[in-house]
């Protein structure tokens, strides 16, 4: 009985000791390729749908050049100028959709980008974009009034009007900011959500945060530096 016993454990030991020289000899996960030994983050992931599903991509590969990308579009900003993809050529931006009338989360939200703007006050590369989703009611002049108001500084953070379909169509099919997946929406459904997303150079979507948590918006701050590593 006694050897019986014996022969298992050791039979168990070798099946244990194969797996780990087996793993060992397998191509490394695309995960892996993203951590140096120190265990330090080398690239962030990039995302591509409304799941946020991780994609480990090497920058600057074919495979990345192809990834999703947030399309070109046209809207005015709080000095009534034209601001497009062309506004965030070679710069990284964090984006989020509000409106001006909000008596909820959009305060505390307009508080976290505050603190975002101030970490990157100086760094010309770090833009901000806020985009209303009550464009009929968010204006220029009432745009530009809550920029003032908000300590918000205008070639730094740019908040947007224009177009309510170019807007809602940008939130739900481009920037994939509502958490509801599967359910059909349109312009009609009121487009309401607490997420930031960061966006890099290549206009690639590489994080989302949740714009009313203190330890989520650390975690930006600290993604947007990692980025500037990555992309330098």
């Amino acid at each position: 009985m006694k050897l019986l016993l014996g022969i298992k454990k050791y039979s168990l030991l070798f099946v244990l000791l194969s797996g780990i020289f087996t793993g060992c000899k397998e191509e490394t996960k695309k995960e892996d390729i993203q951590v140096m030994k120190t265990g330090r983050v080398v690239h962030l992931p990039y995302y591509n749908d409304e799941s946020f599903t991780p994609h480990w991509l090497t920058p600057d590969s074919e495979e990345e050049k192809a990834f999703h990308k947030i399309p070109d579009f046209k809207l005015v900003n709080q000095l009534g100028d034209t601001v497009s993809q062309k506004t965030f050529d070679n710069k990284i931006y964090i984006t989020d959709f509000f409106f001006t009338t909000c008596p909820g989360i959009c305060l505390k939200m307009t508080g976290n980008m505050q603190k975002i703007q101030e970490e990157f006050i100086d760094d010309s590369n770090i833009l901000l974009l806020s985009h209303s989703v009550t464009p009929s009611i968010d204006s220029v002049s009432v745009l530009k009034t809550y920029a003032d108001k908000n300590g918000i500084i205008d070639s730094k953070w740019h908040l947007v009007t224009g177009d309510k379909t170019e807007i809602y169509n940008l939130g739900r099919n481009q920037y994939f900011v509502e958490n509801d997946l599967g359910i059909p929406k349109d312009v009609n459904d009121f487009l309401h959500t607490e997420n930031f997303l960061l966006i890099d150079k290549n206009k690639h979507i590489r994080g989302i945060y949740n714009g009313l948590n203190r330890a989520s918006i650390a975690q930006l701050i600290t993604d947007v530096k990692l980025l500037k590593s990555e992309l330098n």
